[in-house]
């Protein structure tokens, strides 16, 4: 199975998550042009109200520097989401925004928490697990990636690390990801190269080089076998004599 009709550069690769960062920032550029807090359309855990929070709650961040530490993972794990997961990439963002907010509203201390990390987590967790599921080269060396850049994250799903992030989310976008890479079908990826006898259907006694062992796997040295094989690894040249007409 060709790469191509999997792994396929578009302009949605990049323009989904260009409009992503765009909203957010947008949303930063509006609170602090006209002096606005809108911390308190957050995720409120077991409160009703609390519950818009589930969808707002991705587009705002509490600072510059909050908005900023988001920007750069959640726009390359965006991409390479669409880039390598296309037909299941906008279930696993819109889905990952309202279950690891959902698990967030469950689980969370009672504060607000608010910004893009649940999704960033959720985002991490599934490109990892999926690839390691599919047993696929590409797919795994994108998950070995994203362990080298991103592994560090894991640390701040445990409530003591740092008392002032939303470790619930972190942890409910982790559990998300997770569930997602087991839950969402893939296409089975092949080889790009597939040996003889690796198809289904290898009969070793028709193939040409098993021939020439026997059933201990020793080589047989016969005048046959030799002959075979200098015919197996000949090069033939055929020349064609064609007269040049004249003008």
């Amino acid at each position: 199975m060709n790469d191509y009709h999997h792994f396929k550069f578009t302009p949605s690769v990049w323009l989904v998550p260009a409009l992503l960062l765009i909203l957010m920032w947008f949303v930063f550029f509006l609170e602090n042009s006209f002096n606005v807090d809108l911390t308190s359309h957050g995720i409120l855990p077991r409160t009703v109200s609390g519950l818009q929070g589930i969808i707002f709650s991705p587009f705002l961040h509490g600072n510059l520097n909050h908005i900023a530490n988001n920007s750069i993972p959640l726009f390359i794990l965006t991409t390479a989401l669409i880039y390598f997961y296309r037909d299941v990439s906008l279930k696993v963002m819109l889905y990952g925004i309202l279950l690891s907010g959902l698990i967030t509203w469950i689980i969370g201390r009672d504060s607000f928490h608010i910004g893009a990390s649940s999704l960033i987590y959720v985002l991490v967790s599934f490109i990892f697990f999926k690839g390691m599921m599919t047993q696929y080269y590409r797919l795994m060396a994108l998950s070995l990636t994203v362990v080298m850049i991103y592994g560090g994250l894991i640390w701040y799903v445990f409530p003591e690390v740092d008392k002032q992030i939303s470790w619930e989310g972190h942890l409910a976008g982790l559990m998300t990801g997770f569930f997602f890479a087991v839950r969402f079908k893939t296409p089975d990826y092949k080889k790009a190269i597939q040996y003889n006898w690796e198809k289904p259907d290898f009969n070793p006694e028709e193939d040409m080089f098993m021939k020439h062992f026997d059933e201990n796997g020793n080589f047989v040295n016969t005048p046959e076998s030799e002959a075979e094989i200098q015919e197996e690894n000949s090069v033939k040249y055929i020349y064609e004599f064609r007269e040049t007409p004249k003008e």
